[in-house]
């Protein structure tokens, strides 16, 4: 039987939950007036979200305008690489929080162009549990896994795979030198969720990144 402080705790989260799926609701409504397509980027700490946006940003800056948005607990140092890349960002530290939420998403398009936009890469917080509970108005979400981390990542957090559009098998490179079962994780995300479009890249070699970015560009034709 359930006790009254669990209920309570219940539905508190799922008022939460409910209010952060309204404002990403408006989120959403607000790319698609100024066309904006938008990619949620989730994952471990250090598996490669700033690496590869700023890949991304190279490849890419010259065809679509962009914008990323930082999300980390503390710091600015990611937004600092970013800008020197010559985009519009906007750091939001989360001061301990987990994850970003769809308000913390929507405090910074107060401070982005966005008639000037075409394409915002979010970088979310770090963490592979929390992300997954808070949508915030993207129109993609994508997992990045790095071989350091280890090949069981599907298995120990399948929520965030079940629900990601795209998962990055990242810093391909060092596959030669680790102990790491590629075919294993891509069955394990094929069993959690056979639609997603599963990538094998390296930001520092540049595999993949033509196939990572060709997508990207598909994916916005076919939302215009």
């Amino acid at each position: 039987m359930i006790k009254e402080g669990q209920l309570v705790k219940v539905k508190v989260l799922k008022n939460i939950l409910d209010a952060n799926e309204a404002i990403a609701s408006k989120n959403k409504g607000l790319f698609n007036k100024y066309k904006i397509f938008s990619i949620n980027l989730m994952s471990a700490p250090g598996a490669g979200k700033t690496s590869l946006i700023l890949e991304t940003i190279r490849k890419l800056k010259d065809k679509v305008r962009m914008a990323v948005i930082e999300g980390d607990v503390a710091s600015q140092l990611d937004a600092n690489k970013i800008k020197e890349e010559g985009v519009a960002v906007v750091q939001i530290n989360t001061g301990g929080g987990c994850s970003l939420d769809a308000n913390m998403i929507s405090q910074a398009l107060d401070n982005l162009p966005l008639p000037q936009i075409d394409l915002l890469l979010i970088e979310n917080v770090g963490n592979l549990v929390c992300p997954a509970q808070f949508t915030l108005g993207e129109h993609k979400r994508v997992v990045i896994s790095s071989l350091p981390e280890g090949d069981d990542k599907p298995v120990k957090y399948p929520i965030i795979f079940t629900d990601a559009d795209a998962v990055v098998i990242n810093k391909i490179d060092l596959l030669p030198y680790l102990d790491f079962n590629l075919n294993m994780v891509q069955r394990g995300v094929e069993g959690l969720n056979p639609k997603a479009k599963i990538f094998q890249i390296s930001s520092k070699t540049g595999t993949g990144i033509e196939e990572w970015c060709s997508w990207i560009l598909a994916e916005m034709k076919g939302k215009s």
